[in-house]
């Protein structure tokens, strides 16, 4: 098998890792791709962005209120 982050997956199609990604694993290489995507154009001052990994996708939230959300105008 393949050792992605400590964890060893088994040669072929991984559909989700732990840490969101899908990959292929293979005797002689390993290639991932994120399943996710990084919130651009929002407030960097007040706003923090954190992986949810239930949902494999990046929160926009308020600093000091994590509990809320923050505008993110897109995702690249």
């Amino acid at each position: 098998g393949c050792m992605v982050n400590g964890k060893i997956y088994p040669f072929g199609h991984i559909e989700r890792t732990e840490d969101c990604f899908r990959c292929t694993c293979t005797r002689t290489e390993m290639n991932c791709c994120s399943l996710f995507f990084t919130p651009t154009g929002y407030d960097e001052e007040n706003c923090k962005i954190v992986l949810n990994k239930k949902t494999c996708d990046y929160d926009v939230v308020p600093k000091n209120d994590p509990s809320k959300e923050c505008f993110a105008s897109s995702r690249v």
